[in-house]
């Protein structure tokens, strides 16, 4: 098969740069040029990886406590048709699951410590068909049966309160009752019957389960305040939404998982376009360094090309070699990037720990970052672009020490040889 010499000779200009020690300095820039942009191709993998990675851990974590979509009273009270509103969202073919639930707001009390919490109603046997927690907790979740007034609790919650299962902790409802002495707050006395963990620090210190019967009695509900549905592809709750808000009878309002949490995933996307800009500074500042390397490549090869021109090369076959030149340490440099970043990204579970190991620090503080340990994901969506963008670079940075190379003058070049 036939090679185009433009190619063979700026392949061998390639190798040749790093093995003559007369070119041992246009060798090392060409090298740095080459490191740069691999470690600049890596640390954008390794990056969005790890944003890819924790994104998706915050959001399957929030979707083991958090139903897709919720269906709920707008005053906050009962249902106005329960029997109903759950057969007009079963009848959507992208629902697969419905429960209903009662949602309110309280103080959780033992002794000194108070803690306000988020308390859920849930029926247990319909539960594991919208969320994760009541199958993933099944034994605890099974021990809130009616007029039992249990209650499970988040591990982090009961740690803060200091309780195990067993104890007693004391629900105080928002709205009191009118007694001669005045308004009094509601209390009511329940037992911890169980701990519940889904990873998610904000659900896991501030939520509590409790049989939603219990939970009506407790907060004088006349029924469930809402349902919570599971659907086919969570992907598209925005859409269901939009749908069973033109189909659902009655005054009520519906909310997907996407409109809960909404700023901290809008944040979590500028992040990540300011940090792939951002490092694709860093790939642009080592590929331009290739205008460096190339152009001090073309003064050291004015004889050589000379001799092509004399010899009948054009001057855009000139321009190719040298353009395959620095093409060539773009494709390597960007090749070796990926390999990195990939490598370090498919095995970032096991480096972060080794290195907090070794360090003796966490970088994760649960309490903070909602996640305690490194997550990571890397998509073909962001691998694809970064190497693309990489490979351009390099070679527009090739092309001004090229178009030099062309407009050399035999005459001149050959003049002091």
């Amino acid at each position: 098969m036939h090679i185009p010499y433009e190619l063979a000779l700026g392949w061998r200009y390639t190798r040749a740069g790093r093995a003559t020690r007369r070119n041992g300095f246009i060798s090392f820039i060409s090298g740095v040029s080459m490191l740069g942009i691999a470690l600049g191709v890596a640390a954008l993998i390794i990056v969005l990886s790890v944003m890819n990675g924790f994104q998706k851990e915050v959001r399957d974590r929030m979707l083991s406590v958090v139903a897709h979509i919720e269906v709920f009273s707008p005053d906050g009270g009962a249902l106005p048709d329960l029997a109903r509103t759950l057969a007009e969202v079963r009848a959507n073919p992208e629902v697969v699951g419905a429960a209903p639930f009662d949602s309110a707001q309280a103080l959780l009390a033992r002794g000194e410590d108070m803690k306000g919490v988020l308390v859920r109603g849930i029926d247990p046997a319909q539960e594991g068909a919208v969320t994760e927690i009541a199958d993933a907790n099944r034994r605890a979740v099974d021990t809130l049966t009616p007029g039992s007034f249990n209650a499970v609790l988040g591990t982090d919650l009961a740690r803060s309160l200091g309780v195990r299962p067993g104890d007693k902790v004391t629900v105080v409802a928002p709205s009191g009752q009118v007694t001669p002495a005045g308004i009094v707050p509601r209390l009511k006395q329940v037992t911890v019957s169980g701990l519940f963990h889904s990873g998610h620090y904000e659900y896991d210190s501030t939520l509590v389960l409790m049989q939603h019967e219990d939970a009506e009695r407790i907060f004088r509900l006349e029924g469930p305040t809402g349902v919570r549905l599971r659907l086919r592809d969570l992907h598209q709750a925005p859409r269901v939404t939009q749908e069973l808000a033109q189909t659902l009878s009655g005054n009520l309002l519906i909310r997907d998982w996407t409109q809960q949490n909404r700023t901290w995933f809008a944040a979590v996307q500028v992040e990540k376009r300011m940090m792939f800009i951002i490092l694709t500074l860093i790939v642009a500042v080592a590929a331009f360094n290739l205008v460096s390397t190339l152009v001090m490549s073309v003064q050291d090869k004015r004889a050589d090309i000379a001799i092509l021109r004399t010899l009948g090369a054009s001057p855009a076959s000139i321009m190719g070699v040298f353009v395959v030149q620095g093409a060539m340490v773009g494709v390597i440099g960007t090749l070796a990037g990926l390999a990195l970043g990939l490598l370090v990204a498919f095995n970032i579970d096991v480096i972060v720990p080794a290195i907090e190991h070794l360090l003796g620090v966490h970088f994760l503080p649960k309490d903070i970052y909602l996640i305690s340990r490194m997550p990571s994901d890397p998509q073909e969506g962001d691998i694809v672009p970064i190497a693309i963008i990489s490979l351009l670079l390099a070679f527009v940075a090739t092309l001004y020490p090229s178009w030099r190379a062309s407009r050399v003058n035999p005459a001149q070049a050959l003049r002091y040889e």
